[in-house]
């Protein structure tokens, strides 16, 4: 009996714990939304080139767009022009538009266009980078000031990642002779960031620099300047301006390295220009688009997975268990007499489609007219399944009845009773008529409100939308539900209606 204990602890703690973790890893590690209701931000983002064309020239323009390989993924992306070819083109981690054609005069626009989100799925790809370069050449008054400059750098930093940071700092101290020397007047973001790579250069210290787009409606666009250097394991971000470390999360990497984020032969003036726009998009939704458009199977082993009519039946089948459950503590705790366990729960299933105040009148009606058929043919002697067999009929024809007089008095509710579970009518009429012939008419009418009242809880707590969702969503829920009811399975206390009914003992 010990061992048997033990066994069940040992059974439950792990469906518990198995159940946990799952569920866990779902919601942490692949972001799957916990409530329906969640929402996901969508962007759009335009990009507007504008140039002067040559007269009769070829016009060529070639633009950096995202390369999206981070932690953004694309649902659409259009190149919108007139009478330009496109190509896109990758190298260096960067992906290129290029609008080419044979005659071009005059203003010209082209049009860019991305919807993004963040990634959900997938893992990321594992990061790649020098971690080694050579210096850059450098003599004169400029060597002695860079030199003068990593002195102190060196002695304030223990690894690459304070180096560089340390190094922004210095930089960006324009009281400092030495900075002045390597700046020469120009103390912009890009001349700065000059200054830095050279500083980095003599360290042998790697960095690359990045060009991101903020993901922010309201504020004004235009491609702002980060720095980038690989550890050996990942790339590390900083600003130029403040030495901040680490990319913020609304920021969108457009292109990296030194060219100009645009290109022109055959035309002057090149212009471009951002507009941002964010919606949003209900979560689960927006990860199956996100699933879609990538590789990474985020749905593609649960229940989302399945096709859209598929999925209806299992939101169905899902809930389930929680009306088995419902009606386990009603009867297991709380000492409720119904006609089986799964009775009530079929009973609630067909209240989905009628509505519980419907229901119960239906079910009412039909029982009772059913009750009073096999009261009849008891009076034959019949056999059971004869017996059965003409209550089914019975039911069937009722049920054909009533749709028939509900549609002709506009009741169209009235309908949905031909989903009520024909057999499970037919075996509930056949047990309440067993029960009232062996235990009497009162206890028969105990046993039938208490099948209704616990169909009715049942009912409520499997319609309740978040408690559907959820169910469907995370199904390894159940395994936590399942441990619930074997540990219900060797409960031996009292019920809530026996201690009314033992009062007195209690008193006494």
């Amino acid at each position: 009996m010990r061992s048997l204990t033990l066994h069940l602890k040992v059974l439950i703690t792990l469906l518990v714990s198995l159940g946990i973790l799952i569920t866990a890893y779902q919601i942490f590690i692949l972001g799957i939304p916990v409530t329906e209701d969640e929402t996901d931000d969508l962007w759009n983002i335009d990009a507007k080139v504008e140039f002067q064309a040559n007269p009769r020239e070829p016009v060529k323009l070639q633009m950096f767009v995202p390369p999206l390989n981070q932690d953004y993924v694309s649902l659409n992306e259009s190149f919108i022009s007139n009478n330009y070819g496109v190509s896109i083109s990758r190298a260096d981690g960067n992906r290129r538009v290029t609008w080419s054609a044979r005659r071009a005069s005059g203003k010209q626009t082209l049009y860019y266009r991305l919807v993004l989100t963040k990634r959900y799925s997938g893992e990321q790809a594992k990061a790649k980078g020098p971690i080694f370069r050579e210096s850059l050449p450098l003599e004169g008054p400029e060597k002695i000031a860079a030199e003068a400059l990593l002195a102190p750098i060196r002695q304030h930093s223990a690894d690459v990642e304070t180096f560089i940071s340390e190094t922004i700092k210095r930089v960006n101290d324009t009281t400092d002779d030495n900075v002045k020397l390597l700046l020469g007047g120009d103390a912009s973001s890009a001349n700065k960031a000059n200054a830095i790579d050279l500083l980095l250069s003599i360290a042998h210290v790697p960095m690359e620099r990045v060009h991101t787009i903020r993901l922010n409606a309201d504020a004004p666009q235009s491609p702002e300047l980060w720095l980038r250097s690989f550890n050996g394991e990942k790339w590390l971000y900083f600003s130029p301006e403040t030495g901040e470390q680490g990319l913020p999360a609304d920021r969108l990497i457009w292109w990296n390295g030194d060219a100009e984020l645009v290109k022109l032969e055959g035309g002057k003036k090149a212009q471009v220009s951002f507009s941002l726009n964010k919606s949003e998009l209900n979560a689960i939704r927006l990860a199956k688009l996100t699933d879609e458009s990538t590789d990474a199977d985020f749905l593609g082993y649960s229940l989302y997975g399945l096709p859209l009519s598929t999925q209806q039946t299992f939101q169905i089948m899902m809930v389930i268990p929680i009306g088995v459950l419902v009606i386990l503590i009603l009867r297991n705790l709380g000492g409720l007499q119904t006609l089986g366990t799964f009775t009530p729960v079929l009973i609630a299933l067909a209240f989905r489609e009628t509505q519980i105040g419907f229901g119960i009148v239906l079910f009412t009606i039909i029982t009772a007219l059913g009750l009073s058929l096999r009261s009849y043919l008891e009076h034959l002697k019949l056999q059971m399944l004869p017996r059965l067999s003409v209550v089914l009929t019975f039911v069937v024809v009722l049920i054909a009845a009533i749709s028939l007089l509900s549609h002709k008095l506009g009741l169209e509710r009235g309908l949905s009773v031909a989903l009520f579970p024909m057999v499970i009518l037919t075996m509930t009429i056949e047990r309440l008529s067993i029960t009232w012939e062996e235990r009497g008419g009162a206890h028969a009418f105990k046993v039938g409100v208490g099948t209704l009242i616990a169909a009715s809880l049942s009912f409520m707590v499997m319609s309740i939308p978040e408690l559907v969702y959820f169910i469907f969503t995370f199904p390894a829920v159940l395994m936590i539900l399942v441990g619930f009811m074997l540990a219900m399975g060797r409960y031996r206390g009292y019920r809530l209606t026996e201690l009314f009914r033992f009062k007195a003992f209690l008193k006494d």
